[in-house]
């Protein structure tokens, strides 16, 4: 048995409210963009995927019983105002607080986060999601108001899920803009919308209340294909453009030297306003959260010349062979995790989170427990570099979050691509029975969690 990590170290799991929840058109709950989706052969729609309205509580006594003590989840914003900007729902507030209530009866730290990709349809369809200023300010109302309501039970708080996703190509997606969108300019005036709105909330939230909130990124490490000086470019490159100039913001107040003369170059416009500079003045952060699943490798001779930096994984990723991975092509890369830890904490000086880490497998479908021997391997790794870099690097590091450690699906919405630690009777076509079966791993996770993580083998 190894060293167990400081008292108060949180361990739990990370989900999203349209992943998780169903119960669409319930509880006074407006459409998402995600409501729309048809399923198909890959996906499933978004109508009930594992039945979280229904069955939460079920869920919170599989997570006490692993041994968790954080639970981080989405408030879903058209289940707490159907419109985005009209008139909140108090039966939609009524449920997250009711939800609230049961993990702190359990002894489970709830940690919100107020965004995941999924706009209000209504807000999507008439101002095109955050590339409106009209957005900006209706999420800002929002997270004022679930600042207000919540901020007295919920010590945690994230605004955006993996805020520099929305500086990448995908960026409309993301930002629920549904025409246009597809412009470097304006995935910059998306970057900037959704910072200038984390800013705002976060300021709010400091005013008003004791409780701590921090940026978030999808921080994947990226390696230089080959020793050619371009490749080692094109990776620090990224790592500014995508990672540093957001948590100059998220800390400092000001997007990074690098990035704005840039944007001055190449005469990128992105709805900047003075205002804007003075909740950056305000901004500041108790932690950096990211996620985690792979890193990356870049050959910049695949690029084409005049890409900006944001795109250039779109071109120039390559698998890395020095490292496995799975059908996605999403590999594992333990010591990745670790350098990112000691990285920006170093650079940062800020206490960091690790809020999501996993492994999507494609497994049997079966109600016999399933012997996931490769889910703790991951974790065990994973876990070990994060140990590593507390303990030998002196990173302060406040938790540990696997991502949907109860069966969801994807992103994407594909069940097969399994994450969690227990079983979901279901598929992408067949709803089933929902039942919830403990898979090997989690015993595992059980051992780890109530040994602070000392027993790792």
């Amino acid at each position: 048995m190894s060293q167990a990590l400081p008292t108060g170290f949180l361990w739990g799991n990370s989900t999203s409210s349209m992943q998780t929840e169903g119960g669409q058109h319930e509880g006074g709950r407006g459409p998402s963009i995600y409501d729309p989706r048809p399923a198909g052969p890959n996906n499933m729609d978004w109508a009930v995927t594992i039945d979280e309205y229904h069955r939460y509580e079920e869920d919170f006594d599989l997570m006490q019983q692993m041994g968790m003590n954080c639970y981080r989840f989405q408030i879903g914003w058209s289940r707490v105002c159907p419109t985005g900007d009209g008139a909140f729902n108090e039966e939609g507030i009524a449920f997250y607080r009711a939800q609230i209530k049961a993990l702190i009866a359990r002894g489970i730290t709830p940690m919100i986060c107020l965004y995941h990709f999924d706009m209000p349809l209504a807000l999507a369809e008439k101002y095109n999601g955050f590339l409106s200023r009209h957005v900006v300010d209706a999420f800002v109302r929002f997270g004022k108001r679930m600042v207000d309501e919540f901020a007295d039970l919920v010590p945690y708080w994230i605004t955006f899920n993996e805020q520099n996703l929305y500086s990448t190509s995908y960026a409309r997606v993301y930002a629920g803009a549904l025409e246009g969108g597809e412009s470097d300019a304006a995935i910059y005036t998306i970057t900037h919308h959704v910072m200038t709105a984390h800013a705002q909330v976060a300021n709010y939230l400091h005013a008003k209340t004791d409780a701590k909130i921090g940026g978030m990124l999808a921080y994947e490490e990226c390696y230089p294909a080959t020793n050619n000086p371009r490749d080692i470019l094109y990776a620090r490159q990224i790592n500014e453009f995508m990672n540093r100039n957001l948590l100059d913001v998220f800390v400092h107040g000001h997007y990074s030297n690098e990035w704005l003369t840039f944007t001055k170059t190449h005469r990128l416009q992105f709805d900047w306003q003075d205002s804007d500079q003075d909740a950056f003045d305000d901004l500041y952060s108790d932690f950096i959260a990211f996620s985690y699943y792979r890193s990356h490798s870049i050959d910049a001779s695949r690029v084409p010349i005049n890409t900006i930096p944001n795109r250039y994984l779109d071109y120039g990723m390559v698998h890395n062979s020095y490292t496995q991975a799975n059908e996605w092509d999403w590999n594992v890369d333990p010591l990745g995790f670790r350098d990112i830890f000691t990285r920006v904490y170093n650079e940062y000086h800020l206490p960091m989170f690790a809020i999501e880490n996993g492994i999507g497998i494609r497994e049997p479908d079966t109600t016999e427990q399933i012997q996931d021997d490769y889910r703790i391997d991951y974790h065990r790794q994973h876990i070990q570099a994060m140990k590593d870099a507390i303990e030998q690097d002196g990173v302060e590091v406040i938790g540990y979050l696997g991502w949907g450690l109860i069966d969801i699906p994807s992103s994407g919405g594909n069940m097969d691509k399994r994450y969690g630690a227990v079983y979901v009777n279901r598929t992408n076509s067949e709803i089933r029975d929902l039942r919830r079966i403990p898979k090997k791993s989690f015993a595992w996770f059980k051992q780890v969690f109530e040994s602070n993580g000392a027993a790792l083998r």
